[in-house]
């Protein structure tokens, strides 16, 4: 049997001065070779603006929320009315035994009637007295940043995430989320204490009432979406 040559191991060696027939292009003269950029987007930015803050609310806007006084009143009075009648019993009892016991039972009766009295009459004070709770216009709103203090912030409806509403027991408040978290940390250690408690409960510190508004919640609601346009949503 003839033996036949067998090829050689590994790749054929090339000649000496050998050359690919189609070399890798080089770049075109004066112009670098290409980089892939990443897009141009605008970087966040650095500093902060916070949103103006005021004493009151102004009321030049088309929209203004007042608090009612007529039933803050009716609810105050239902609230002294059951603490009476609840004291008022043991208070009948004591002075039906006689004896000194009863009149300073009585006598301490008294003093938590009067004391919880004042206390409801200061928050009915400090809640009329400072001015609207909520005021609406084209380019955003007033809102209120504590319950009892007049103080307020503006959000245009761009800075706004969602308004919505929560119900907290017998009232129902209109929650405004701004979208950056920022919005609230320039309005003092009081507000930012209060603020805290209002996230817990309601998820924003920016709230306003609609169960003790002069107007009623539909109106409130009605006019949110109207100057909104559509720029956040309202719920």
């Amino acid at each position: 049997m003839t033996n036949l040559p067998q090829p050689p191991a590994g790749p054929p060696q090339q000649p000496g001065g050998w050359q690919p027939p189609y070399p890798p292009p080089a770049p075109a003269p004066g112009y670098p070779p290409y980089q892939h950029q990443q897009p141009n987007y605008s970087p966040p930015p650095t500093t902060f603006t916070p949103p103006p803050v005021v004493r009151r609310i102004p009321e030049d806007q088309p929209f203004v929320v007042r608090p009612s006084v007529k039933k803050r009143l009716l609810l105050f009075g239902g609230l002294l009315l059951f603490i009476l009648l609840l004291l008022g019993c043991p208070a009948g009892l004591a002075l039906s035994d006689g004896g000194d016991g009863a009149v300073v039972f009585v006598v301490a009766i008294a003093f938590v009637l009067v004391f919880f009295g004042g206390v409801l009459g200061l928050q009915l004070y400090l809640i009329s007295s400072g001015g609207p709770i909520l005021a609406v216009g084209p380019a955003g709103l007033w809102i209120k940043t504590r319950p009892t203090r007049g103080q307020a912030i503006w959000l245009p409806w761009e800075g706004i995430e969602r308004v919505y509403r929560r119900r907290w027991g017998l009232e129902k408040m209109v929650c405004v989320k701004a979208r950056d978290p920022r919005a609230g940390s320039n309005l003092g250690a009081f507000t930012a204490l209060d603020s805290s408690m209002q996230q817990l409960f309601f998820g924003s510190g920016f709230t306003a009432t609609c169960t003790y508004a002069d107007k009623p919640e539909t109106e409130i609601v009605g006019a949110l979406i109207h100057f909104s346009a559509g720029r956040c949503p309202v719920q």
